[in-house]
């Protein structure tokens, strides 16, 4: 039977022994739910499979959505859609992952707006509804953020970015760390420039990855086995996702050596199940953050947020409580 512990390394930053790569760095968080998205209506009651009395998984329905503010910020050369639940609580901005949007977070936006905290979510550049700016000046994504917080008025948050979100909020750790509360990576690559790092992320993804419909790439087995509704609902988000493709650099190309002097607080969260990023990636990650907590969520993909929002959400609220103030 696995755990709902959360594991925790302080002191300098060691590498990686044999009990770190059988898993001793990592908490498995099982025991939960797959979830039933859109009409909140159960994928079982629409003729999908009901999950068996031994699995961890149980399907949940998206809860309903708490009043937030819709809006545009002004970043350079372009605009930004975003919502804020406003409020006095301690900020939290989620970012998206790039199959995703500010759409991507039906399961966080009432939980921790109802926790107490200001929940903001946004969709970068050429997202959904938000602008593509000009092809010769697409700014960089941490720019956008820092632009996006000034403008709200915000001098403190908590980041939590999934996949190339993750990226997004690792480069601006690296660039405004006094901003930060602290720093959630979930089943992200980073962008670290590390050539042995590049090397092993290319072995996970052969030739055709790519190809492959994107659920199948993004969205765990367990959860496309027995929640057909919520792959329906996750689909639509993604396919409404992307308007214009815009690439937008990084301020930093950051070694490990970069990572290794963030002092601001760190959480790898991580499915088991990611095909992008398996468990094995964390614990290299997690080898070069001082005082980092890691961990897994139980027959999850890549997108434990929306998969595991049962681990995913209690695991997150526990964190930031400890660093808010």
């Amino acid at each position: 039977m696995t755990t709902n512990d959360s594991a925790e390394r302080t002191g300098g930053v060691p590498g990686i022994g044999r009990r770190g790569l059988l898993g001793g760095v990592t908490a498995l968080a099982a025991g939960g739910a797959a979830l039933a998205v859109g009409s909140g209506t159960a994928s079982a009651a629409l003729g999908g499979p009901i999950p068996g009395p031994a699995s961890p998984l149980r399907i949940i329905p998206v809860p309903p959505q708490v009043q937030a503010k819709e809006g545009y910020v002004q970043v350079p050369g372009a605009r930004l859609y975003y919502w804020d639940t406003g409020g006095h609580g301690t900020p939290v901005i989620f970012l998206h992952p790039g199959t995703g949007s500010a759409e991507s977070w039906p399961y966080q936006q009432p939980y921790f707006a109802k926790a107490g905290y200001r929940v903001i979510a946004y969709s970068r550049r050429g997202y959904f509804k938000s602008d593509a700016g000009p092809k010769e000046d697409t700014g960089t994504g941490a720019g956008d953020l820092h632009a996006l917080i000034e403008q709200l008025g915000i001098k403190k948050f908590h980041a939590v970015g999934v996949a190339a979100g993750g990226g997004i909020a690792l480069d601006y750790a690296l660039t405004h760390p006094e901003r930060l509360l602290s720093l959630v990576l979930s089943g992200s690559l980073t962008g670290i420039t590390d050539q042995a790092y590049k090397d092993m992320l290319s072995r996970l993804r052969p030739e055709g990855f790519y190809d492959m419909p994107a659920d199948f790439i993004e969205l765990g087995p367990s959860y496309r086995a027995l929640n057909p509704a919520g792959v329906k609902e996750w689909v639509e988000i993604h396919d409404r996702a992307v308007h214009t493709e815009v690439s937008q650099a990084n301020i930093n190309k950051p070694s490990w050596a970069d990572v290794e002097r963030i002092r601001v607080p760190t959480l790898l969260l991580w499915g088991d199940g990611d095909l992008y990023s398996p468990p094995s990636v964390q614990r290299v990650m997690a080898s070069h953050i001082r005082g980092v907590e890691t961990v897994v969520a139980n027959e999850s993909g890549h997108m434990p947020q929306w998969e595991r929002s049962d681990v995913f959400n209690p695991t997150l609220n526990k964190f930031l409580r400890k660093h808010s103030r």
